[in-house]
């Protein structure tokens, strides 16, 4: 069984974390957290780029921003279905790293996977935690401490906001390695990613950043209250 980690990211395809919340998953590395991103498809039916080249630029950036590991499952991209094998492949991802925090897609976006993913993972979050849920795999019930949602294509007045202006550049950095993607090429088929995503995606950042003083800030919500463990007066 492996060790407990602080982070586990899902997306539905590679790229998803890295837009949604990229600046926070370098924040946190840069600390010494360890932080897992599992991406449910291969993204096979991606309007540019292959397969093989999608994990390489997978693997890139998750090396730019400090990740541990990253896996790929094999659910059908467009097909993420609620159903119970993808509920149980995604239990296995739970109990194997046994995070603190899961993170998933918001799910008012204008992709439909993206909130048929955050449903698989809620669903998963919740049965990881059952004993008697079995998965065909050595594990044991887990259930991580929270489940928060990041946005990818989506504005939505974030719940809290983490202040990434440290990180930013990083944020970038692994962004820019999904050329197939975010680069207009020869053979390209025009997207809204290729047509100038991610300086919107920084002026979306700057955005929330402004709204708490600082001058990056990527944006989450909730299902539940988030408990101060403090007075409000830092008292």
């Amino acid at each position: 069984m492996t060790n407990n980690i602080h982070i586990l990211a899902f997306g539905a395809h590679a790229d998803d974390v890295e837009i949604g919340m990229a600046g926070t998953v370098a924040k946190y590395t840069s600390e010494g957290k360890t932080v897992v991103i599992c991406d449910l498809t291969k993204a096979e039916l991606s309007s540019n780029g292959t397969v093989e080249l999608r994990q390489q630029e997978a693997m890139k950036a998750a090396d730019i921003l400090g990740v541990k590991e990253r896996i790929t499952l094999n659910l059908p991209d467009r097909g993420l279905l609620l159903t119970e094998e993808a509920i149980r492949q995604v239990v296995h991802i739970i109990r194997k790293f046994r995070p603190e925090i899961v993170f998933v897609p918001y799910g008012k976006d204008r992709h439909p996977d993206h909130g048929n993913c955050a449903r698989i993972v809620e669903e998963a979050f919740f049965s990881a935690g059952i004993q008697k849920f079995q998965t065909g795999f050595d594990d044991s019930a887990f259930r991580p401490k929270q489940l928060y949602y990041y946005m990818i294509n989506g504005f939505s007045t974030p719940d809290f906001v983490i202040d990434v202006s440290n990180t930013y550049e990083k944020k970038k950095e692994s962004l820019e390695a999904y050329k197939s993607q975010f680069t207009k090429q020869e053979d390209s088929v025009d997207t809204p990613l290729t047509n100038n995503y991610i300086p919107a995606l920084e002026a979306r950042e700057r955005l929330y950043g402004k709204e708490v003083g600082t001058l990056y800030a990527e944006g989450f919500k909730v299902r539940a209250p988030i408990l101060l463990n403090r007075d409000l007066l830092g008292e």
